[in-house]
């Protein structure tokens, strides 16, 4: 009992794994959580529950490629991801390339992913909230494609929160495994061999 490891101890996570979404049953299934979408099928093939609460997120421990990740839905609703990633980033000391975010795009056809190293918040809000509380847009991310809005007009806060269609649940299945490929690369310290084969 003396020596038994503390779980959330400060040194132990070398990555944050982050996928953006809004909480609750009303939001399950809509565009806007392509992140957290993401996330769930990275943490059901490596066999993680992904419910414990820590740092405003439902979180899980997973060891990919060898180091060990902190998989993370942040609770905070979209607009106020920072809170949680920044929160986990400073308990761990981590730099924001230790920090990979996966969100949803709606610049990327459904089916499409793209890769990143660090750059602007293409006007998705939380990435934008990411950015301005943790002073830095270095940190990798993974852009999953939710479509563009039916035509210019329509809200798009109504698009971003409105479900796949049963077409577009498929093609966001078949790129999955891509998605947890990337994650798996950009740990392993090969975001360009990420970008190349996914992108």
């Amino acid at each position: 009992m003396l020596f038994q490891k503390k779980e959330f101890s400060s040194n132990s996570i070398e990555y944050l794994i982050v996928g953006l979404g809004n909480p609750g049953k009303q939001y399950e299934g809509t565009r806007h959580n392509a992140g957290f979408i993401s996330l769930d099928y990275i943490a059901d093939e490596l066999n993680v529950k992904v419910n414990k609460v820590k740092f405003k997120s439902a979180v899980g421990e997973a060891r990919i490629s060898g180091k060990r990740c902190l998989l993370m839905k942040p609770s905070t609703f979209m607009n106020l991801s920072g809170q949680a990633v920044t929160e986990a980033m400073r308990f761990y000391k981590l730099s924001p390339q230790q920090v990979i975010v996966i969100s949803d795009d709606i610049s990327l056809d459904v089916g499409k992913i793209r890769i990143r190293r660090k750059g602007s918040d293409g006007g998705q809000n939380g990435l934008k909230n990411i950015i301005y509380l943790s002073g830095s847009d270095e940190f990798p991310r993974v852009k999953v494609g939710i479509g563009k809005k039916p035509h210019p007009d329509y809200d798009l806060k109504d698009w971003v929160l409105s479900r796949f269609t049963d077409k577009d649940k498929k093609l966001l299945a078949e790129r999955l495994p891509d998605i947890k490929g990337a994650v798996e690369c950009i740990v392993s310290g090969e975001i360009d061999k990420a970008m190349n084969l996914y992108n």
